[in-house]
């Protein structure tokens, strides 16, 4: 048997994270929040597609994610969010006129819940949430954008 080179050895070891078993490239749970942020800012339909739980979100009896609401509102299709959550949407509007904070993630297994806060420029009052994610086919997919409480 061969010894491999041993000035081969530091480039064998540069190399073997990239052939990881797990053949996971999604990013975690928290940087899916970050990006669902960004493609909400940036517009992204396809970003917001691919990281959102569409049957979980147009569920029957789902509480409106919007902020400040009087009334809740209702989806009815995935496009219906999609409008919402792109230029003209009233969510978009509301989310982007706010500082929006990401803290911490919690997981357990293929769920996880990760905080974001939105804080109003003009009156500093924050809206807590934990947004709630699960992995669908090793992405983690967005299935709440639950609203916990209201703070000052």
């Amino acid at each position: 048997m061969k010894r491999l080179p041993i000035f081969l050895l530091p480039v064998f070891f540069l190399l073997l994270p990239g052939c990881s078993s797990k053949g996971d490239t999604e990013p975690n749970a928290r940087r899916v929040v970050v990006k669902v942020l960004k493609a909400v800012e940036d517009n992204d339909r396809d970003a917001l597609f691919h990281y959102l739980d569409f049957g979980s979100l147009l569920r029957p009896g789902y509480r409106d994610y919007a902020l400040q609401m009087d009334s809740i509102r209702t989806f009815k299709t995935p496009n219906d969010i999609l409008d919402d959550l792109t230029e003209g949407g009233l969510t978009r509007e509301r989310w982007l006129s706010m500082q929006r904070i990401v803290g911490n993630d919690s997981l357990s297994g293929d769920s996880a819940f990760v905080e974001v806060s939105f804080i109003s420029k003009e009156t500093n009052k924050q809206y807590y949430n934990k947004w709630g994610l699960r992995k669908v086919n090793n992405v983690w997919k967005i299935f709440s954008f639950g609203v916990l409480r209201e703070g000052q």
